[in-house]
This record gives structure tokens, C-alpha cells and sequence, in this order.
């Protein structure tokens, strides 16, 4: 991904095919997504997240997100997760429902893998001390696209 439109075609909008396969060695995937930004007239920036694709059997609404939460499997003492919820690849068209081609607009995939164990989690287990309180016990991590510009000139 990555690059460069311009000049839409009249009553046409930005379409993306997407296809993302989790690490071999890693997690299975919770969700794709596609992140809007845009500019409006009076200069304002806004974004929007859209899910393109969810594991689990889970729906996407017609806000354009999934609400429920795709599971995890980690066991916080033992710092393990298994790849027994999410899916091994994800894939989907989008194409922008509030297209406008007025405005300048970014869009982005962003790839969000199942939950798994903080690496302080891993710590805590592997020098057999409590976990600390000031961050969560599990982590979901994340991959990204570069960005498609739209410019309207």
C-alpha cells in the first residue's frame, strides 16, 4: 500500500482490496481496518475508523465497526496465549461510503492481531514476581500500511 490519487472521477470513491495473513510464529489476527482522515472546508481534521474484515463470526455494523470484543486465550501466570480464537488471514473490499471529492483525505489499513501476553506479563512469570499494577497484563500488537493520499486538485 501506499501512494498517491488524485482528481477523482465524477460519483466515483477510493475502493481497497485487502488481504493480511498473520506471522507464521506469531498471533492469529482479531481485525482489519482502514483508517479516513480527511479535511473539511473550513480546515478542520477529522478521522474515522472503519473495520474492513473480524474474526470469530462476529458482525459489523452499520457504523462501520465490530463491537464485540474478538476473546483472548492468555493465561496471565503462565504468560502463554494460544491461536484457538482469530483467524489465520483476514480479507475484505472497502470502499468509502462518505467519499467527497472536494477533500483531501488519507486512508491507511491497520492490522490488529488477538490478545497476548505483555512482555511484562512474560517477566513476571519467568522471574516469578507479581505482575505491576500500572499497566495492563495482556497487549494486542498492531501492523500498518503506509498511506494513499487523496488530494482534490
Amino acid at each position: 500500500m501506499g501512494g498517491d490519487l488524485a482528481n477523482a472521477p465524477d460519483g466515483a470513491a477510493p475502493g481497497f482490496l485487502i488481504r493480511a495473513l498473520r506471522d507464521p510464529d506469531g498471533a492469529n489476527l482479531d481485525r482489519v481496518q482502514i483508517i479516513k482522515g480527511w479535511i473539511d472546508g473550513s480546515g478542520e481534521t477529522f478521522e474515522r475508523i472503519y473495520d474492513v474484515a473480524v474474526s470469530g463470526g462476529r458482525e459489523i455494523g452499520t457504523d462501520g465497526r465490530a463491537r464485540e470484543p474478538v476473546g483472548s486465550t492468555v493465561n496471565v501466570e503462565k504468560a502463554t496465549y494460544n491461536n484457538s480464537i482469530g483467524a489465520a488471514a483476514l480479507d475484505g473490499y472497502w470502499q468509502d461510503p462518505d467519499f467527497d471529492a472536494s477533500q483531501n483525505a488519507f486512508y491507511y489499513v491497520r492490522v490488529i492481531e488477538i490478545p497476548k501476553p505483555r512482555w511484562t506479563t512474560i517477566d513476571a512469570a519467568y522471574y516469578d514476581v507479581p505482575l505491576p499494577n500500572s499497566v495492563p497484563a495482556e497487549i494486542q500488537d498492531r501492523a500498518y500500511t503506509s498511506p494513499i493520499w487523496y488530494s482534490s486538485n
